[in-house]
């Protein structure tokens, strides 16, 4: 098994960089009052199809041999890598098909369609989507590329981790949304090279604290598909790639439930005038919830995607 380390972080930014965005860093006076800190949001809302998962499915697609270009890549998402394979796809001519579970929001499934490629559905709570993944690569003889558990995946995602310590410098600690851990473990050998003694935060949602059960147990614990408005971390475990660089680097891993999330939703809507989507809204969510923490700090926090219907949004913003 390959051992990722902050090189191919670096190698994976020389090869997308032309393709991708640097997204901006945004701040909130009202916040950093609120808070006695300094906040630096990375804003992968605004990256290419709306997330950060652009970033880790251009660098594996980019990574792909002449025969795997001709015969396509397959994937399987709850929308935000269906989407960032799907125009990573498209940007290198390369045939795509993504699984993708039957109640993802309809906004994801389109742009993917959009994008050109073909989505094939299944249901999340009574299939396995691993299991259909591997299956239907190979009937279709398509390399598969998960979302979170593959090594050129985790080196993309760490390049938005390595723009914003460039742009921003010197931080006291990081706070990074934690689904399958793609992010987090990029963030980690990141942030463990260029500042080492900066604190990493993974943040889960309450219901799907499968990383924080890991972590308490020293191996990867399985759970059943949590529900929670943050569909993009309704992951089951960690990977086997990313839970050894979370239990090695991660400073801790902490949980917030979906009214907290909704108010850091409010908050980006209200004061920061951005659309967030649930996942996205978790590092602030635990910023808000967990203030004595970070109470004089430098913080960045990545604001991993924006991706979400607006019926949805209006909805969830309304619901007490």
């Amino acid at each position: 098994m390959k051992t990722i380390q902050y090189s191919d972080v670096v190698q994976a930014h020389e090869k997308i960089r032309q393709h991708v965005k640097r997204t901006e860093i945004q701040t909130s006076q009202t916040l950093n009052n609120l808070l006695d800190a300094e906040i630096y949001f990375k804003c992968e809302n605004f990256q290419k199809t709306g997330a950060f998962k652009f970033r880790g499915a251009l660098n594996a697609l980019l990574n792909f041999n002449v025969l795997q270009r001709q015969k396509g890549v397959l994937a399987f998402s709850s929308g935000n890598h269906a989407q960032g394979i799907a125009y990573a796809a498209k940007t290198l001519g390369i045939p795509a098909k993504v699984l993708m579970p039957e109640d993802a929001p309809k906004s994801k499934i389109q742009a993917t369609q959009a994008y050109g490629a073909e989505v094939i559905f299944y249901n999340r709570y009574t299939e396995n989507r691993e299991e259909i993944g591997k299956r239907l690569a190979l009937e279709y003889e398509m390399t598969l590329i998960p979302s979170y558990n593959h090594a050129d995946i985790i080196a993309g995602q760490g390049t938005a981790a390595k723009e914003l310590i460039e742009d921003v410098g010197e931080l006291d600690q990081i706070f990074v949304g934690l689904g399958g851990g793609g992010m987090l473990a990029g963030t980690l050998l990141t942030a463990k090279d260029l500042l080492p003694s900066c604190e990493v935060y993974g943040i889960e949602p309450e219901t799907g604290n499968d990383g924080e059960q890991s972590l308490q147990a020293g191996k990867i614990i399985q759970i059943d598909t949590p529900k929670t408005i943050a569909d993009g971390a309704q992951v089951t475990s960690l990977g086997s790639l990313t839970f050894p660089i979370i239990q090695k680097y991660v400073t801790d891993i902490k949980t917030v439930n979906d009214l907290e999330i909704k108010q850091a939703m409010r908050f980006f809507a209200e004061r920061m005038k951005m659309v967030v989507e649930p996942t996205g809204c978790l590092g602030l969510a635990s910023l808000l919830k967990y203030q004595s923490l970070c109470k004089g700090k430098k913080i960045g926090v990545i604001v991993t995607g924006g991706n979400i219907d607006l019926e949805r949004y209006a909805q969830i913003l309304t619901l007490n």
